[in-house]
């Protein structure tokens, strides 16, 4: 869903609950119940008025609702991301604030003309409306721009969000969720006229939760876990913060309300609701996201690897290498004995052989990756022996076939050095050492370069057989691998060390 869609939702959505509301309060003016307000009034010795003392009143009131709504998320608040109308919309926003702030005030002293008689004067009676009026008028518009705010919020983390398994990531769109959650049920206290007391109790209370539900989430409950303990010691731990956070809580409350008890109330609901909610709210979230991510990265791993092998397949089976092993086998045929075709042959036959059959199991004998690996090295030296400006250095230890690996790990590096270490108009040079030593296996390739002419088939490829071999080697051995590639003008060296073991 795109901002837009999401536009044209909010719009018929605040369209219907508006008439809605409109409809109910004109279907149910011909009702003749007594209302609250009517029972006040006749209370306080004033003669009461369905129509001036609650209906129209409520129609303003809605209305207001309704439109500071339409103007601050389809007109206003869009100008204010813009540097050019941010002044103009500052004013604006100013300028609602004060006529809402005023007909809201006016609306009071109708709905709530029963309060005159508490006050000694009517000046302090329209003192206090006018307070209540303008504060209502100050919510509002908060309220709603702490709307607009986090639905951008939303849609920003969600377009720039790197990597959905970042703590630092899920921890901004949890708190943003948390908001959301505050701001629903603020918009309910404001829609049912409830008292600004009900709103700081679930201002601080939601507040509260979300503090407390990221910390358990991200280092109460990791901590317990880590350390072996169980649920209980992670509750013991959530009440004593629970209980510590009772203090400020208290504090900012007295700062809205100099009434003592409202920061009890804050109190009384925070306790009750952080223990009963909150506390088991975390573990099971993290206990759920934990078994999720599991799945998810076991599939992942496993998908990752199935993708790395049949591309690293692929790219073992280069038609460039094949067509001029074929062109060394014809021309040695032609000028040489049969023997040594022969014996070309019957290497290419036993790489073919490794390739269909055991480079698709998950882990071979080191001993026959090996036997691949030099039945290569013989066949580009078949192909360069008569070049004596080419250097080809090997030294390659045998091991038992107890130790283990997964196939064609090591080629891709002797490959990569004949592709572009060889050049048959310029000195070349290869050096490639394998040996193994306390259940590691310590691979270096080190070879010349040269700069591939026009009509070289290879020129411009980068080909992507490195590439796949660190995927594999991420996948299949996370801490047991060291790859160091160093590439100069002239010269490409790689050093891999792979601790392998036995029957690993």
């Amino acid at each position: 869903m795109n901002l837009k869609d999401l536009s044209r939702i909010e719009f018929w959505i605040a369209t219907g609950l508006y008439g809605f509301a409109m409809l109910l309060l004109i279907t149910n003016s011909g009702d003749r119940t007594p209302t609250h307000t009517e029972y006040l009034m006749d209370g306080a010795g004033l003669k009461y008025s369905y129509i001036s003392n609650y209906l129209i009143p409520e129609l303003f009131r809605f209305s207001i609702l309704y439109f500071t709504f339409l103007a601050l998320n389809f007109c206003i608040a869009p100008s204010l991301f813009d540097a050019n109308s941010r002044l103009f919309s500052a004013i604006v926003i100013f300028v609602l604030f004060l006529g809402i702030g005023l007909t809201t005030s006016i609306l009071n002293t109708y709905s709530q003309a029963y309060r005159f008689s508490d006050f000694s004067t009517n000046d302090e009676a329209y003192s206090h409306f006018f307070l209540k009026g303008f504060t209502y008028a100050a919510w509002l518009i908060s309220v709603v721009m702490i709307y607009i705010v986090i639905k951008k919020m939303i849609f920003y983390f969600r377009e720039h969000q790197a990597n959905e398994y970042d703590p630092a990531s899920r921890m901004k769109l949890e708190t943003v969720f948390g908001a959301a959650v505050w701001f629903v049920g603020l918009l309910l206290l404001l829609a049912t006229s409830s008292p600004f007391e009900v709103m700081v109790c679930w201002t601080l209370v939601i507040s509260a939760s979300v503090f407390l539900v990221i910390l358990s989430i991200y280092y109460l409950i990791p901590q317990a876990l880590e350390a072996g303990k169980t649920f209980r010691n992670y509750f013991g731990k959530f009440i004593l913060i629970t209980l510590t956070c009772c203090i400020p809580l208290a504090l900012v409350a007295l700062l809205f309300s100099s009434r003592g008890e409202v920061a009890a109330v804050v109190i009384a609901f925070h306790i009750p609701v952080q223990l009963t909610i909150s506390a088991p709210l975390s573990w099971y979230i993290y206990r759920r996201r934990n078994e999720t991510n599991a799945q998810l990265m076991s599939l992942k791993t496993e998908l990752g690897r199935s993708d790395a092998s049949l591309s690293f397949l692929r790219s073992q089976i280069n038609p460039h290498f094949l067509f001029n092993a074929l062109n060394t086998l014809y021309g040695t045929a032609l000028q040489e004995s049969a023997e040594r075709t022969g014996e070309g042959i019957q290497m290419l036959g036993d790489m073919m052989r490794f390739m269909l059959q055991e480079n698709v199991q998950e882990k071979i004998s080191l001993t026959r990756d090996i036997d691949y690996l030099n039945n290569y090295i013989a066949l580009q030296k078949l192909r360069t022996f008569r070049s004596t400006s080419i250097v080809i250095e090997t030294s390659i230890e045998d091991r038992p076939n107890s130790y283990q690996i997964a196939p064609m790990l090591l080629i891709p590096f002797v490959e990569n050095a004949f592709k572009h270490g060889i050049s048959l108009q310029q000195p070349s040079h290869i050096k490639i050492t394998l040996q193994m030593k306390d259940d590691t296996l310590y691979f270096d390739v080190h070879n010349s370069t040269h700069q591939k002419t026009g009509h070289d088939p290879e020129k411009g490829k980068s080909g992507i057989g490195l590439t796949n071999t660190r995927q594999r080697l991420q996948h299949l051995y996370p801490k047991s691998h060291e790859l160091i590639i160093r590439e100069s003008a002239t010269e490409f060296f790689v050093h891999l060390t792979l601790k392998i073991g036995k029957n690993s």
